[in-house]
């Protein structure tokens, strides 16, 4: 099994020190992965449907300073050396694909084939609109599947050419391409029936994001989700096998307060089994604190009373 952890690239923890000085340690602690998140602007205004807290409060404020994830991408790429470095979850209707598809391969071939991309469709309509893109919600997914069918052309063909429902192009140069051979791994976010057709149909990955609002996903239930994403790769001709199931989700050490992922390390590693057998390969650890000392104490237990106990 491999372990990623998120950078938190807003708020009163995100400025260039701190960032550095947490993706250098990740990465000398061991951790496969680092996933940044993303939003281009914030709506001030607070949304009818905030699916990330339970009683649907956001503050603005706390997401000042929230820095993009592919410029931050390459800022990390040129200061480590190992660590995979991606996002969770670039939101692929905002951005014109033939550009991310440059900027991707771009950071791929700088960093020595260090990329993988998380992606998702979006959920934030005002966001949309604030981007000129409102016309552009309703179809969000459409629009999802469409640049992934661009980046896999632009990323593995010599003279790409496409044809599709939104953008088409031919008889043109795309390079550089990306170091790693076929691409960049793409991870497919979300937990509903068409992320996991996407999933099946166009993803690397399946990338869901759990143990916090709007989904749970315990052991039980992303088993029996998986189930359904076998079924759906056996019906798409492709090997299930092949598709990484790639979860993220808090962690919190606690010996009082016992939940998943929550509790002793020894318990944190019981949880950690349940998932594993249910077929998850990667898990991305978000750190739920706001200060730079106890986020940095919980990166460095994980580090070193967890990973090195997990094979």
């Amino acid at each position: 099994m491999k372990f990623g952890v998120s950078l938190i690239n807003r708020g009163p923890l995100a400025n260039p020190e701190q960032m550095l000085s947490f993706a250098l340690r990740a990465e000398a602690l061991g951790f496969d992965s680092l996933a940044i998140s993303d939003h281009v602007v914030i709506p001030r205004a607070v949304p009818h449907n905030y699916p990330y807290h339970p009683e649907g409060r956001f503050d603005w404020r706390s997401a000042r300073d929230y820095y993009e994830p592919l410029a931050t991408l390459i800022f990390l790429a040129g200061a480590t050396r190992r660590i995979r470095l991606g996002t969770s979850v670039l939101i692929l209707p905002y951005r014109n694909p033939l550009v991310m598809a440059k900027m991707a391969a771009t950071a791929d071939a700088l960093s020595g084939g260090r990329v993988f991309l998380g992606i998702g469709t979006g959920w934030w309509e005002d966001e949309f609109k604030a981007l000129g893109l409102g016309s552009h919600f309703a179809e969000r997914g459409a629009r999802t599947d469409e640049t992934i069918r661009i980046f896999r052309n632009l990323w593995s063909e010599e003279s790409p050419a496409f044809q599709g429902r939104f953008y088409s192009y031919g008889d043109l140069e795309f390079s550089p391409k990306p170091a790693q051979a076929g691409g960049i791994p793409i991870w497919v976010g979300g937990h509903s029936g068409r992320a996991l057709r996407r999933s099946a149909a166009l993803g690397d990955a399946w990338h869901p994001i759990g143990l916090r609002p709007p989904a749970g996903l315990g052991p039980q239930q992303l088993g029996e989700m998986r189930a359904a994403l076998h079924a759906l790769c056996e019906q798409q001709g492709r090997d299930p096998a092949g598709l990484l199931i790639a979860f993220r989700c808090p962690i919190v050490f606690s010996p009082a307060e016992r939940g998943p992922m929550q509790g002793t390390p020894e318990q944190v590693l019981e949880d950690i089994a349940a998932y594993r057998a249910q077929g998850v390969g990667h898990i991305t650890f978000d750190i739920p604190q706001s200060e730079p000392g106890p986020l940095m104490e919980t990166l460095e237990r994980i580090g070193t009373e967890i990973l090195p106990r997990v094979d």
